[in-house]
């Protein structure tokens, strides 16, 4: 068995946000997933993502790709924690 590439991780990363949000309405679960990617991915994993997404055969759920190069129409069901980017995921952690 093969090990995967950076690419495919970031596609299995990008198709497990879409199954979260799946249970939404589209635009909902679009706004959704393209709000999580923007907050918790790096720069770099995001242009990584947008080159390697839309090439065909790369698995990328079509919710997914619509979130990462649609300007999402609707708000995220997921409340956002605060309006600050800078504070976004603070104190949010389990971790202890």
């Amino acid at each position: 068995m093969s090990a995967l590439t950076t690419d495919q991780k970031l596609v299995r990363m990008a198709n497990q946000i879409a199954t979260f949000f799946r249970s939404y309405p589209d635009d909902e679960a679009v706004a959704g997933i393209h709000k999580h990617i923007v907050a918790f991915w790096t720069p770099k994993m995001r242009r990584a993502i947008e080159v390697f997404g839309p090439k065909e055969g790369s698995g990328l759920d079509p919710l997914a790709l619509q979130a990462l190069f649609d300007k999402p129409d609707a708000e995220s069901p997921i409340r956002a924690a605060t309006h600050d980017p800078a504070l976004q995921g603070a104190g949010a952690s389990d971790a202890g």
